[in-house]
Parts: C-alpha cells; structure tokens; sequence
C-alpha cells in the first residue's frame, strides 16, 4: 500500500511542477449515446420544508400561487424544464399510506413523520396535488411505493387509482375530481430497503421485489417502469443479489451516493469550509465514479446485454443542517461544483445511467430553491442545471484532458474498503460536451480553489465558425445567494472564448471554483 501510495503522490507531484495550460480534446468525430434527460432529474420528499412552504403552500396563502403551488417555484421549476420529480420520499415513502392524502382536505387524516422530526402533517399534499404539480412543470412523477409498511394490496390500488381508466380504484379518483388517469410510468418499489425502509437483507428484499412487481400491473396502455431499491454507495453484495435473483423483472436499479461532509467523524457545516475541506468534498464527489463502475461491473455479469439501467436516484452533498431545520442548508459554488462534477461523471456513463435525482428540490440538502415566507432564492446548484440543460437529450462526446494537475484527498472509507486506496486523486478540471441540433456544447469546471486556469480547446471533426458561452463564477467558493442578496451568483454571458485563426482551436481562460459551457457552431 505504501509503494501505490507513493505512486499516486509522485504523479500529484509530476502534475502539480509541470505548469502547462489544460487542454481539451473533444472528439466530435466519435459520437457516443445520448444523454437521457431524466438524467437531470429532482426529488421531493416530505422533509423539512421541502413540500409544505417550499412546492406547496394552499390555496388560501397570501404568498402568490396558483391552486396552492408557489408561483414563483413553478416558475423557476418550468424554466428548468425538469424532467422526472421522484416523491414522496426517501424514508417517508415506507411509512406514507397514499389513501389518506386523497379526498376532501378537512377529511384527510393527519400522520406522524417519525423519520423527519416527528412533525404532524396533515396529508395536504397528496396524490393529486403531486401529480397536478408534475403536470403544471410538464415533467414525469416517480412514485416510491410502500413497501415497509405498507402491503401489496395497498400499492396495487394506488397505481390502479393513478393509471385506470375504469374500476374501483377509477371511479375514486374520479369522484376525487380527477377525470382521466395520470399515466405514472415510473415506479419505485421500496426505498432504501437495507435501512430505513425495512432494514431487510439483500435476499429478503428480493423474494418482495419479486412479489411487488407481480402485482404492480400495467393498465390504460400505461406500461410501468418498475424500479427496484438498490445499493447505497458501497454495498455492492446489495447489487450483486438483485441481479442474480430478480435479474429482468426489474426495469432498473437505483443507486445512492450522497457527498457526506465530515470525513469520517460529524458533518460539518455548508458555509466557512477550509481548503482542505474543499478539496476532500469535490474528491468524495468524484469517488462516485469508481462506485459506478463497480456497480456497473457487477450488473454486466448478469446482464451482458446491458438492458437494466443504473439509475443514481439520490446523490448530492449533505452538510449539517443549519440550527433548528430539518436538513436546510446552504448552497456555495462549492456546491455548483458538485453539481457539475456529478453530471460529467453520469454522462461518461450514459449508455447505462438513465436517471438520476438529485436531493432535494427545495429547502432541503443540495436544493435548487430556498424558500422563506413569500420571498425565494435560486442557489448556484439551480444555475448548473439550467446551465447544462443543452446536454439534456444530446448525443454525448467524448472529451480528455491534457496538463490536469491532480491533488490527492483523504478517502474516509479506506478503513473499511482495504481494497481502496487511502487517498483520492483530485483531477482540478474537469469537462464534458455533447452535440444536438448541429452545435456543440462544452462544460468545463476549474476545480482550482486560488487560481485561473488557461484552456485551449481542440475540435477532432468539427470547424468552429462561432462560440458563445455562459459562466457561474463569483468572488470566492465559499460564496452564496441570500434573501437578501438573491442575484449575487447567477449565470452570465461568457464573451472571453475565441477562435484561433490558424489552428482553429478554442482559447479561454476559466476563474478559479468556476464553470463555463461554451456553444460551438
């Protein structure tokens, strides 16, 4: 260990004395598959102030909102153009009994969220306020069924109640007010089985899945996409079990991987974070992809025509929430640089991640909203997505990267992976692109705390005639949007890109903890 220990430092080292500009290959000759955009992806959970005050806040508010849903979170959500919304949990799906979120408001029966605080709810927010939601974003809706302790029967209704067109389960939707099915394809079956949705084992879960999914029945035309609940980050026993006993029942597996702050002991704040701190974050984050990978190997064994998909449907940081909240914390250009980490890691895998659901969308972890009273903020992590929203349904390009230089960050589960490496190694740049409609878009992430990075960019099979570009930067890392500065990150134009007449390259210059993506015509 001390001599792969030594290598990986040597290379630190060789890249850090060895000052070259960063250089972009992008093979545009050699197109790979397309981005699914369900891979840009959110998730609501009843936690925290996520759904009530920050999707939802009735009818009768004062705060403007049409039919109970905030304006100005519609508004923002729309211009995301967000594609799937994964509900109603996470941990509270295992103990929420969608019967008693439908019908008349007043007769609705209140619960008690024992995952989250212990908080009464009084089932405002229900089936048809979900499903009205994703239709007023124009997105997909994603049930997480019950399996914890719920029974079969119960989720059988429920996707009898949201897809038939006649029945029972039809005509009580319909005295409910809702007329024509909702056409849910996306369904969950369990969540996090291994824990906090029944503390099952691999095997046991199996024999359950295998029961669910029996009775998960397709109707009106509707076919489900039944998804099962798959490993957190290293549990690849986890994964291995469901592919040999469940294997093409199953539409999809799902994945977590949350950056987690703290190293190994309590997770620290989101705001006043050190160098080292925000470095061993972005080297967590990027220890996603030796994950996947692992994953992915796993799945092939039993799958070598790669018909099961890999779907990340939580991921995001999670700091330690701030004094008397239920996981609100900040979001930092730390935080953006997370986000775009991420969806580089998840493009390079596109062909077998078709979905991912970043945590949550408002109020809670890594949102894209903050919400207070009638006021709202747009935090950096929002910007990236809507700064990435031309790789949504592109064909993905391949990129490398030449004179990176690379840190090295404390890997917190090398005491427990021996066949892990006690370090990460921290690439500082990072890039991806993909092609739609005849232009070329380029993202790239400085991953440099202090310093600027020169790029130039090289175009294999493609002529740059004209690039635009669009930027994230701000001041410092460690900056953010406030309710009283909301504007003070959001994204710009990027005019500082130009074409090389003689070589036809890109040249640039990125700021340091920043993010560009360029559009090449």
């Amino acid at each position: 260990m001390k001599k792969v220990f030594f290598l990986l430092s040597l290379t630190a080292a060789l890249s850090v004395s060895a000052k070259n500009e960063v250089t972009v290959n992008v093979h545009a000759d050699k197109p790979g598959a397309t981005i699914n955009k369900n891979i840009y992806g959110q998730f609501s959970e009843h936690l925290g102030t996520c759904i009530y005050g920050g999707l939802w806040v009735g009818p009768d508010s004062k705060i403007s909102n049409t039919n109970g849903y905030r304006n100005d979170v519609l508004n923002a959500l729309k211009e995301l153009e967000v594609p799937v919304m994964r509900w109603p949990g996470g941990c509270y799906a295992d103990e929420y009994h969608w019967m008693d979120g439908i019908g008349p408001k007043e007769d609705r029966p209140v619960m008690v969220n024992n995952n989250w605080g212990g908080i009464v709810e009084d089932n405002s927010f229900g089936t048809h306020e979900f499903l009205n939601l994703c239709e007023l974003i124009g997105c997909e809706p994603y049930i997480s069924l019950n399996v914890g302790s719920g029974s079969v029967e119960e989720a059988a209704k429920w996707i009898e109640y949201m897809n038939a067109a006649d029945g029972p389960m039809a005509k009580l939707r319909k005295q409910n007010g809702r007329e024509e099915p909702w056409h849910v394809k996306y369904i969950g079956i369990g969540n996090e089985a291994w824990g906090c949705g029944g503390n099952m084992l691999p095997e046991y879960y199996s024999d359950i899945f295998r029961r669910y999914q029996t009775y998960c029945r397709d109707f009106n035309g509707t076919q489900l996409f039944k998804i099962a609940s798959g490993a957190t980050d290293y549990d690849y026993e986890w994964t291995e079990v469901l592919m040999k006993k469940v294997g093409s029942m199953m539409n999809a597996v799902s994945l977590h991987y949350y950056t987690v702050s703290g190293w190994v002991g309590p997770k620290k704040p989101a705001l006043d974070f050190t160098e080292e701190d925000f470095y061993w974050c972005l080297g967590k984050c990027l220890g996603i992809e030796p994950v996947i990978q692992k994953h992915l190997a796993i799945m092939s064994k039993y799958d070598p025509e790669h018909k099961t998909p890999l779907l990340v449907d939580e991921w995001g940081t999670w700091w330690e929430p701030e004094p008397g909240t239920q996981l609100y914390q900040q979001s930092t250009m730390r935080d953006a640089l997370v986000a775009s980490l991420s969806l580089d890691v998840f493009h390079k895998y596109c062909d077998r991640i078709q979905m991912t659901n970043i945590a949550q969308v408002a109020n809670v972890l890594q949102s894209m909203i903050l919400t207070k009273d009638d006021k709202m903020v747009l935090t950096p992590t929002y910007w990236i997505f809507d700064m990435y929203k031309p790789h949504m349904d592109a064909t993905y390009i391949p990129t490398d990267l030449e004179g990176v230089e690379v840190k090295l960050t404390p890997n917190e589960r090398y005491a427990a992976n021996p066949d892990e490496t006690a370090t990460r190694p921290l690439p500082l740049f990072s890039s991806t692109a993909s092609k739609k409609n005849g232009k070329l878009h380029i993202s790239m992430s400085n991953v440099k705390l202090n310093e600027a990075q020169s790029v130039t960019v090289k175009l294999d099979g493609m002529k740059a005639k004209k690039v635009t570009g669009k930027i994230l930067t701000s001041g410092k890392a460690s900056d953010y949007n406030t309710f009283e500065k909301p504007d003070k990150i959001k994204l710009a134009d990027f005019d500082k890109a130009r074409i090389d007449k003689k070589t036809g390259d890109l040249i640039l210059e990125i700021p340091a903890a920043s993010i560009v993506t360029l559009e090449v015509e």
